[in-house]
């Protein structure tokens, strides 16, 4: 490894090397060549002079790209596309003149744009079915572990650990079905030629508009896709990117969004992330267990969050047919919004997998806030033995005040029960106090909404991606 250049932390560190190769020169490479395989297939099919000899010569060399020539001649040509024409020419003599017939840069430049980017939805999409899968086995195991819910951050109604993970689940659960309503609309710019107008095959194909009509389907077929954008300027509109992206923010948010509750939960003691034997978690405080792994997941979502503006800013800013102004923005914010998502994903699944669940802290948690929450169900027992609503609520409120500043300013335990069995506008003894102390008795229908919700909504799409479940991250630090 080279240690004098700087190298991608998103490589280095976060990406999986699946995903690293998605976005290799040798994917990107490669697929360009298939495309001029493809575009000389349907050339020569619909009738152009192009042997089948020459179609194999180019299939030959598909995969073993010279270059070193390539390089040499960008250096000479300042041109990417050209470089490589020539590079593969070099390899093909006799293809070497039917190499890009027609075309213009971006037909292989963004044509393979969209196949790389479907082919790293594929692997996200996987990653988040297998993230969900986790969830719903965690939310299954501890559905009816009560513990304390919060609202603004303050101790409310209580809910359940598995009832809690329901809610990280839905919203990755809604970035998977984003996700596939907009692979599903990806689309093939096909080959349109300098301004879209397909000029070029006018000439080529002496002004037939049925003939040419045919080609974009086909290249498309070839390519695996079921069509091409219908219009088109020189590019595929820069919108496409901006969805793209947008559904990796959307994935980053629920994130960041998981990790920051789970980070959260750490503190408090009840839930802990994984944390290995050796593994070290304060260079001056031995004793410290950070959440390292969602304190990562964090950093990360807040940079797939903002990345996703380049490419929106660049949707915005394109003139008319086109302009470059795109290029260099969309070799950055593209390939490392994916791997960085990509590294978010692993990290989910890590954290998931190894989420160790603390219930006598929660219980303990749960307990010491009870008291507070059950008054209302004392306070209707106690109207049901004969007592005024008004005047017990008052009474209650007082002693909730009460029992509030002995935690709160005295340091003592939660005597609320004591203070209520002592009052005489309460017919209720110490011991019926404390048997309405039950927890399960507080958490509502959270249960069988997790019950509800894991059987009706996610068994039905681990049952439809069964093919992508069991996938297991390797975090490298």
């Amino acid at each position: 490894m080279a240690t004098d250049v700087y190298t991608s932390p998103l490589s280095e560190r976060y990406a999986s090397k699946e995903m690293q190769y998605i976005f290799s020169q040798d994917m990107k490479f490669r697929t360009w060549r298939k495309l001029w395989i493809a575009l000389a297939e349907t050339e020569k099919e619909l009738g152009l002079d192009i042997t089948q000899e020459q179609i194999d010569e180019l299939k030959a060399h598909q995969d073993d790209i010279n270059y070193e020539d390539a390089k040499k001649r960008e250096k000479e040509v300042r041109h990417d596309v050209m470089s490589h024409v020539y590079a593969y020419g070099l390899q093909c003599p006799k293809a070497k003149g039917i190499i890009h017939l027609g075309a213009t840069s971006c037909y292989v430049g963004d044509n393979t744009d969209i196949i790389v980017m479907n082919e790293a939805l594929k692997l996200i999409r996987k990653k988040l079915v297998c993230v969900i899968d986790e969830l719903s086995k965690f939310a299954d195991r501890y559905k009816s572990i009560p513990t304390l819910a919060f609202t603004h951050f303050q101790p409310a109604q209580p809910t359940t650990v598995g009832k809690r993970a329901t809610l990280w689940m839905n919203e990755f659960v809604m970035d998977l079905e984003d996700l596939e309503y907009v692979q599903g609309t990806l689309k093939l710019l096909g080959s349109k030629g300098t301004t879209g107008t397909q000029a070029s095959f006018l000439e080529l194909f002496n002004g037939d508009q049925e003939t040419i009509d045919k080609i974009d389907p086909m290249i498309a077929e070839k390519m695996g896709f079921a069509a091409c954008y219908p219009v088109s300027g020189q590019t595929y509109s820069r919108k496409v990117d901006t969805r793209v992206c947008n559904i990796l923010a959307g994935i980053a948010a629920s994130a960041h969004k998981m990790s920051n509750d789970i980070r959260l939960l750490q503190h408090l003691k009840e839930v802990e992330e994984p944390f290995e034997k050796s593994q070290i978690g304060s260079s001056a405080m031995a004793y410290k267990r950070n959440p390292m792994r969602s304190e990562r997941i964090a950093s990360l979502s807040r940079y797939v969050m903002i990345d996703a503006l380049n490419p929106a800013i660049t949707s915005a800013t394109q003139w008319f047919e086109r302009t470059l102004d795109d290029s260099a923005n969309k070799r950055i914010s593209i390939p490392e919004g994916f791997l960085a998502a990509d590294g978010i994903l692993d990290l989910c699944l890590n954290v998931v997998d190894g989420l160790v669940v603390n219930e006598k802290v929660i219980e303990k948690h749960l307990m010491s806030e009870l008291p507070f929450m059950a008054t209302e169900n004392i306070m209707m027992d106690a109207v049901k033995a004969g007592g005024d609503r008004q005047e017990l609520h008052e009474e209650i409120r007082t002693l909730s005040m009460q029992a509030g500043e002995n935690v709160k300013k005295r340091g003592l335990d939660n005597n609320l029960l004591e203070l209520i069995a002592e009052d005489d506008c309460f017919p209720l003894t110490l011991e019926q106090l404390k048997e309405s102390m039950k927890p399960e008795l507080y958490v509502g229908r959270s249960v069988i909404q997790v019950e509800k919700y894991l059987s009706g909504v996610i068994a039905p799409i681990l049952d439809a991606h069964k093919e992508l479940l069991g996938a297991k991250a390797e975090i490298v630090v």
